[in-house]
Formats: structure tokens, C-alpha cells, sequence
């Protein structure tokens, strides 16, 4: 006997493949040959070219021969390993965190952060916030204000007349499409005024922004204050994998007793701890690195201005090329490939409507040579645009 729904349960996820076709919306994984495409990489977040650096390569390497190829189980288990408690304490000192707390990656760091410590009460968010802290703040169960990107009034008006008990103001450190910074300063003083905590998603800040790459909130003078709380990824600059959320000890005490995304999760691979450990250690000795990320971010930058696209002044590696529609952001991507150059392409719901780009993110160890050939990718996406 058959109910009153006859339709095959799949004919609603084809009719919405269809729908997302339509609108330039599709998605299509494309797996990397190690023999290399032949393309110059501006699309992925490997900052500083650490990921092929033989010293990470050695460094997890050993951990592997020494720890074996996982860490066999969640951290409050089998998982925890003498590496990863190094790796927590040398993470600590370099940003100057009283603690830290070593996640499989950057993503469950900020669902274990935002929504154990924002649980019940009030999570102010910026509407710029990246996926991962939007999806912490409805796992939260908090009443959720978002607010206009970089509006501190409103994050003010927000904690000012809230009614809960408790508060978390949320932002990344470098929006993660528009590169620019949050103005940490006045976010924590807000914060301050109203007995909140701030937590600070550092994922596109650590290894590129302050000295050494300790990040933003060390660049505002702000590392030492106990109502910071911040999440880092291992994955970009540091070319490993993994994450970590880094605060004081009462914090990092709540989520290994409370943080679900912690307790319920296996611990971060004995070969990724690894490569991160010897990452920090290289930024720790090595001060050009971040500098020379940030010089070729701005490089990048002003290539696309000179040739009349919209861009923005990077806070560190990111450099966005807003193209407008989801269709001409492929058709950007597809011309800087045909031109030599692999770019990332952002459409909604990575980006509101109408803001569409091409992300560029900028490595410390991209030369002339490679400036070049980005201009002439640049010049012909311009061209295009024009004619169009």
C-alpha cells in the first residue's frame, strides 16, 4: 500500500542540483595530480609554502615512524600523545595564550569554542563570520545577534541590551573572502564593558599578521587579556592540518569536560602535530616570512586595480576579485586557468548575492616571474569584464 507520497525521495535533490545548475551554483571536486596541473597557485591557503617545505616533510615524517598513522582514538582516550601536548604548549608560547587545546581541525575548534562557551546565553556574531561560526552559533542554543560587518555600534547596542546572563562576541580575525581586518581593539573593549568574552577566529591571521606571524590579536596588544579566547587553524600557514582554540585555563577546562566537538572526536594525526611543531619553530626564528606574505598579497592587490577590477586593501594574504554574478566568477576562474594561474572562485552561499569574486591568496615565496604571469590572468579577466 502506498501513502500520499509517491515521488521518488531523490527527485527533490535532482530538481535542486537542476535549480543550483541553473544559477551557476554547482560544485565539482577536482583532484590534484602530485605531478603538478602546470597551473601557479593562488587558490590555496598555504600562506608561507610550508606544505612541501622538506623541514614539515621530516618533522611528520618522524612523528609517523614514532606515533604511527593516527592517533587510534578521541583525545581523552588514546588520542593525546606527548606530541600533541608540545605541540600545545609551543602553540601557547608563540601567541602568548596562557593554554591551548589541540583539535583535528580548525572547523571543530570553533563549533567546541562558540557554542560550549556561548551555550544559553547571548553570541553576538559578525555577519562576515566564516561558515563554521555560523554553524557554532546555532549548535549553541543561544538567542544569536547578528551584526553588520565591522559595526562595532552594533555589537555595543547588542551586549548593552541583552537580558542573558552571559555574552560572547564572535569574529574572525581576516574575513576569509573580503581580507580585511576586525577592529579587535574596540571589539574587546566592548566586550569588556559588558563582561563578555571575545573569541577571535585567527585561522587567516596566524602566520601572516604581527611579528612572526603571532597573529591579530598579539598584533592589538591584546594577547595577554583573560576574556580573549582564540581558534587557529594548522591547515593554512602552518601547512599542516588540525586546530586549536588557545585561552585561559578555565576555558580550556570547560571544553575538554563540556566541548562535544572535543570529547566525541578522534585526535589530531601524530603526522600532522608533527608538521605543524616544526611550522611554529620556523616562524619562531624566521620574521620575513609573514612579511614577504603580506608584501605579495598587496602586489596582488594593486595588479588587479591597475586594471580597473574591484578589489581591497589586504589585512594579510587574502585578496578578493568581486566580479559580481556566480556565472562571472567561473568565467574569471576559467580564463586565469587558461592563462596559467589556478584561482579560488567564491559564490553564494560562500558570498552574498551579487558578490561573487575570485579569491587570490598570496604565498611568501611567489617571485617576479610568477607577478607576472598573474597580470597577464588579471588583464584578460579585466578585459573580458569589459566587453562583456
Amino acid at each position: 500500500m502506498h501513502g500520499p507520497f509517491t515521488a521518488s525521495p531523490l527527485d527533490r535533490l535532482r530538481s535542486d542540483a537542476a535549480a543550483r545548475e541553473q544559477a551557476g551554483l554547482r560544485r565539482t571536486l577536482r583532484p590534484r595530480d602530485p605531478a603538478h596541473d602546470g597551473l601557479l597557485d593562488l587558490a590555496s591557503n598555504d600562506y608561507l609554502g610550508l606544505s612541501r617545505d622538506p623541514r614539515l616533510i621530516e618533522a611528520a615524517v618522524r612523528a609517523t615512524q614514532e606515533w604511527g598513522t593516527g592517533s587510534t582514538g578521541s583525545r581523552l582516550v588514546t588520542g593525546s600523545t606527548l606530541l600533541h601536548a608540545e605541540l600545545e604548549e609551543a602553540l601557547a608560547a608563540f601567541v602568548e595564550a596562557p593554554r591551548a587545546l589541540v583539535f583535528s581541525s580548525g572547523y571543530l575548534a570553533n563549533l567546541a569554542a562558540v557554542a560550549t562557551l556561548g551555550r544559553g546565553g547571548l553570541v553576538v556574531s559578525d555577519t562576515g563570520n566564516h561558515a563554521s561560526i555560523v554553524d557554532a552559533c546555532r549548535l549553541a542554543r543561544a538567542r544569536v545577534v547578528v551584526t553588520p560587518h565591522g559595526d562595532t555600534a552594533a555589537v555595543e547596542k547588542a551586549l548593552r541590551e541583552r537580558t542573558e546572563e552571559h555574552a560572547l562576541v564572535v569574529t574572525d580575525a581576516v574575513f576569509s573572502v573580503d581580507g580585511d581586518q576586525a577592529p579587535l581593539a574596540e571589539l574587546h573593549a566592548a566586550a569588556e564593558r559588558h563582561g563578555a568574552l571575545l573569541v577571535v577566529d585567527e585561522a587567516h591571521a596566524l602566520g601572516v599578521v604581527g611579528a612572526h606571524g603571532r597573529g591579530a590579536v598579539h598584533e592589538a596588544g591584546l594577547a595577554g587579556k583573560p576574556n580573549i579566547v582564540r581558534t587557529v587553524t594548522l591547515s593554512k600557514s602552518l601547512g599542516a592540518q588540525g586546530g586549536a582554540v588557545l585561552g585561559a585555563p578555565e576555558v580550556i577546562e570547560t571544553l575538554i569536560d563540556t566541548g562535544r566537538s572535543f570529547i566525541f572526536d578522534t585526535g589530531l594525526a601524530p603526522s600532522c602535530a608533527g608538521a605543524a611543531l616544526a611550522a611554529v619553530s620556523l616562524l619562531e626564528k624566521d620574521a620575513e616570512l609573514p612579511e614577504r606574505a603580506r608584501a605579495r598579497a598587496r602586489e596582488l592587490a594593486g595588479l588587479a586595480r591597475e586594471r580597473g577590477l574591484e578589489t581591497s586593501d589586504p589585512a594579510a594574504a587574502v585578496v578578493p576579485v568581486v566580479l559580481g554574478a556566480p556565472q562571472a566568477a567561473l568565467a574569471g576562474a576559467a580564463l586565469c586557468a587558461e592563462h596559467g594561474v589556478k584561482v579560488g572562485c567564491f559564490r553564494p552561499p560562500s558570498v552574498p548575492q551579487g558578490r561573487s569574486c575570485l579569491r587570490l591568496t598570496a604565498r611568501a615565496n611567489l617571485g617576479c616571474d610568477d607577478l607576472a604571469v598573474i597580470g597577464r590572468a588579471l588583464t584578460a579577466v579585466a578585459e573580458t569584464k569589459v566587453t562583456a
